[in-house]
């Protein structure tokens, strides 16, 4: 049963968290903070994180909070695909378990049964279909299914501020240069199919917002964009692009846009993707508040009542069909509601839609 007054304090624990990491430009360190939430905000027992190394024929563990802050052991590195981290990082797939002492893959075992280990939930840290590392928390309770949805949240915004630290220059000498030339001309110099239009005095923006106008105009190039302007304003920076769409065979259906839809909304700002009726191409309109740092989150249109309805029920733990028979609908007419709905709030799964829904005062 989804719980909607547990599922607020969770979300509001991740927005916190991820405001923590905002503009941060150092991966250790994003790293141990996301660990140590995990252990404060989450009650989990121990959380490491492992960071795919160049080659990505391993992982290099950064981050271990909990029963050991060690990262100099027998698992400081892991082989892509060997030990459950490393299938993580290899298939890209979500795991938890709550019975950890009985998993045939558990290398110690004993090790489990002594620190009174139940719960392992482990999940990719992912940026535009690339892991780039691991997270794995370990409990002494029991994890709710729930959980992943929740490591979901987490760990998109981990993986982009990670991404973006890793991205950064560490030369002191080469970020003063890339800092002596304005935000337009790089971004410019990224799009190969297009020129990018600037309105307005540019001026400086935060590393997150940089990063994210960064990622969005590759984005735009990688799918031959055909218009892109970056727009200035008295109170907000707005990047505009059109794209043709995507294959969406090669794309598994995933908007190229997700990441950044997410992490723009944890800065305060919107992130409008819209598809023509022929879906041949995609706009996209991105705002960002000068130096916000709030997440704000808005619905593109008020809900309908058939929609609070389904939300509602939902809240209650109820499933598809019992939501079906309960409205005297049918299921498929449920799954179109909230499809519906994620689209209305921007959620990426019915837990965010809650939560959101629940913030907005719409249930």
């Amino acid at each position: 049963m989804l719980d909607s007054a547990c599922l607020i304090v969770d979300l509001q624990k991740v927005q916190r968290i991820t405001q923590g990491i905002s503009g941060c430009l150092e991966p250790t360190l994003i790293a141990k903070r996301l660990t140590e939430a995990l252990i404060k905000d989450f009650n989990c027992a121990f959380a490491r994180i492992w960071l795919t190394e160049p080659d990505q024929r391993s992982l290099r563990l950064v981050a271990s909070s909990g029963l050991s802050e060690n990262i100099n052991g027998s698992f400081a590195r892991v082989p892509m695909g060997a030990y459950k981290v490393g299938k993580i990082a290899k298939n890209g797939i979500p795991f938890l378990s709550n019975q950890l002492a009985e998993e045939a893959w558990v290398k110690d075992r004993d090790w489990a049964i002594a620190n009174g280990i139940q719960g392992f939930a482990g999940y990719p840290l992912a940026s535009q279909q690339r892991i780039i590392g691991v997270l794995a928390a370990f409990s002494h309770e029991t994890f709710l299914p729930e959980f992943l949805e929740v490591l979901q949240v987490l760990c998109m915004a981990g993986a982009i501020a990670l991404d973006a630290a890793q991205k950064s220059p560490q030369d002191p000498s080469k970020s003063q240069t890339r800092e002596s030339h304005p935000l337009s001309d790089h971004l410019g110099s990224l799009l190969s199919t297009s020129q990018l239009s600037l309105i307005g005095t540019e001026r400086p923006l935060t590393p997150s917002s940089t990063y994210l106008l960064i990622k969005t105009v590759e984005i735009l190039n990688q799918f031959n964009c055909h218009y892109c302007r970056l727009i200035y304003s008295d109170t907000e920076i707005c990047l505009e692009g059109i794209i043709a769409a995507p294959n969406p065979t090669k794309n598994k259906g995933r908007s190229p846009f997700a990441d950044i839809e997410f992490f723009v909304q944890t800065l305060g700002g919107n992130c409008d993707v819209g598809i023509n009726a022929q879906e041949a191409v995609h706009q996209i309109r991105l705002t960002l508040p000068y130096g916000a740092t709030t997440q704000v989150y808005k619905s593109k249109e008020s809900l309908s009542q058939r929609e609070r309805q389904i939300l509602a029920l939902l809240t209650k733990g109820l499933r598809d069909r019992d939501i079906a028979q309960q409205l005297h609908i049918s299921e498929s007419t449920v799954k179109f509601h909230l499809n519906r709905t994620l689209s209305k709030l921007q959620a990426k799964n019915r837990y965010q839609a809650i939560y959101q829904a629940t913030k907005q005062g719409l249930i």
